[in-house]
């Protein structure tokens, strides 16, 4: 773990030994909507800056949000999945804060009255227990824009010689879910705090609300640590860690804040309310004194009506819920006869629901997994992509695995077949057609090309005739060479074997 130049941290086993570390994280996700919260501009990642803007979400004067009907049923699912109470009625209010990246100078948020209430998550430890993460609310409320900090080495405004503004993301619907405190995790906190991320990630993904991308900020997660003596019965003053982007720097983030913390305290200092920084090289550094409620002077959006789903609406959402993804996995797991270990690497590929659709259009599971977890996540490194952002469906690996079962295309051809649909040529067997890479299943051209090579090669021929069966492999091999690789492999034996008396 990096040190922040200047910090103390005290060793990891002192502070359990002293502490009781107390945990809320509140994670923010971006929604999956066509168009953003309050008005209809698109919400395509990666645009261009400031092409997806309007009057609304730019805040000009006169303009008026509109509420988005499909991000609503996103928060009540979401409500719903967390085992939350949905509220009958609930509203709106403006957050006031002035910063660049907030056109309007306010929020649309949700304060005292959010739309989803009082749930719990049993989150899956990695020893194969769980913990429950009650929930103390999830409210609907718009995204910020982008703030660019141009010259600067950690991207960070500190140091940079200009900035730059992008409101393509500003107004994009969001979702905020936020824990009761988490207390009694022990040692094992900074664990907990990475199992209920990953968790929360894999059942946004199931549910289908957010591409959940951490990479791309459509989910991050604000880590509030405090510690309280041992014996005591008030929680220490907390600190929280701004949008961090990965599992693993959640971990890191929340057992660096209590190792500083407990160097504060222990050496009788006080902690100070504040956001940080979260570092990638693994410290958290000082950001801007933490406001409270009451700094942002929170009153009702007076331009949006309340929002009061009906037990109808809500019914009929309760009804998508899917099963928990980690319960499916387990199930699945089963079923396909496979360890922990490739379940956990399918699982940390994103392969998961890919293999079992693909299982599901008619693939055995093996073939299934072989594709998903290692030719298809190389072309999505390669890609730089997800592995569901691939150019090609579950459907059609199955159809590939098809034509290698019937005997169509040799597992070399077969991934030639879904590089040519990858780049957009069709299905496979179009593919196959159009490249003309179906095996040659012609005996009389297999047998001409067995005689070329057993001619161009006697030397070999003789040591087959001779009883070196072995030998035959280097035929075999030319011959492959000479068709391109479209011969069936295990024929051409048949036939070089036979053309030397070794039938």
């Amino acid at each position: 773990m990096t040190i922040a130049a200047g910090a103390e941290l005290l060793d990891y086993d002192d502070v359990i030994a002293r502490y009781d570390p107390v945990l809320g994280l509140e994670v923010h996700v971006e929604l999956s909507t066509a168009t953003k919260m309050f008005c209809g501009c698109a919400t395509t990642f990666g645009a261009e800056p400031n092409t997806q803007v309007c009057p609304v979400c730019l805040g000009l004067p006169g303009s008026l949000p509109v509420l988005n009907e499909a991000a609503v049923e996103s928060a009540i699912r979401i409500g719903l999945a967390l085992n939350c109470e949905i509220v009958d009625w609930c509203r709106f209010a403006r957050k006031n804060y002035f910063y660049p990246d907030m056109p309007k100078n306010y929020q649309i948020s949700q304060y005292d009255e959010p739309i989803a209430i009082n749930g719990y998550l049993e989150v899956p430890l990695e020893d194969g227990s769980t913990w429950r993460v009650e929930i103390e609310r999830a409210h609907m409320e718009e995204d910020t824009g982008k703030s660019l900090h141009i010259g600067s080495d950690t991207g960070r405004i500190a140091g940079a010689t200009e900035s730059l503004l992008d409101y393509n993301r500003a107004g994009v619907p969001l979702i905020e879910i936020v824990t009761k405190p988490i207390v009694g995790a022990g040692a094992g906190a900074p664990q907990v705090a990475r199992a209920y991320v990953t968790a929360l990630r894999d059942l946004l993904r199931a549910l289908g609300v957010s591409d959940v991308r951490m990479d791309q900020g459509s989910m991050r997660c604000d880590s509030n640590v405090s510690l309280m003596p041992k014996g005591a019965s008030e929680f220490g003053t907390r600190s929280e860690t701004k949008n961090v982007n990965s599992l693993k720097s959640v971990e890191v983030a929340v057992q660096y804040e209590m190792r500083r913390q407990a160097a504060v305290l222990g050496s009788g200092g006080t902690v100070t309310q504040e956001t940080r920084h979260f570092h990638e090289d693994g410290y958290t550094s000082p950001g801007r004194t933490k406001e409270t409620a009451e700094d942002y002077r929170y009153f009702p959006e007076p331009d949006l009506e309340p929002v009061a789903p009906s037990r109808d609406l809500v019914d009929r959402l309760r009804a998508t819920i899917p099963e928990l993804p980690w319960l499916t996995r387990k199930r699945i797991q089963q079923d396909w006869g496979i360890s922990d270990e490739v379940m956990r690497d399918l699982v940390n590929a994103g392969a998961v629901e890919l293999v079992a659709a693909t299982v599901e259009a008619g693939a055995p599971s093996e073939s299934a997994r072989a594709w998903w977890g290692n030719f298809l996540v190389q072309k999505a490194n390669e890609a730089g992509v997800g592995l569901d952002r691939l150019a090609i469906t579950p459907a059609q690996v199955a159809a590939v695995v098809k034509l290698v079962e019937e005997g169509k295309l040799s597992n070399k051809l077969a991934r030639q077949v879904v590089e040519g649909v990858l780049a957009g040529e069709g299905e496979p067997e179009q593919v196959m057609t159009d490249r003309g890479l179906a095996l040659v299943r012609d005996d009389s051209l297999m047998q001409s090309a067995v005689d070329e090579a057993l001619a161009a090669n006697p030397d070999v021929a003789e040591k087959i005739r001779g009883g070196k069966v072995q030998a035959a492999g280097a035929i075999v091999g030319a011959v492959m060479k000479a068709t391109k690789g479209q011969a069936d492999a295990a024929r051409v034996r048949e036939l070089v074997l036979a053309a030397c008396g070794q039938s």
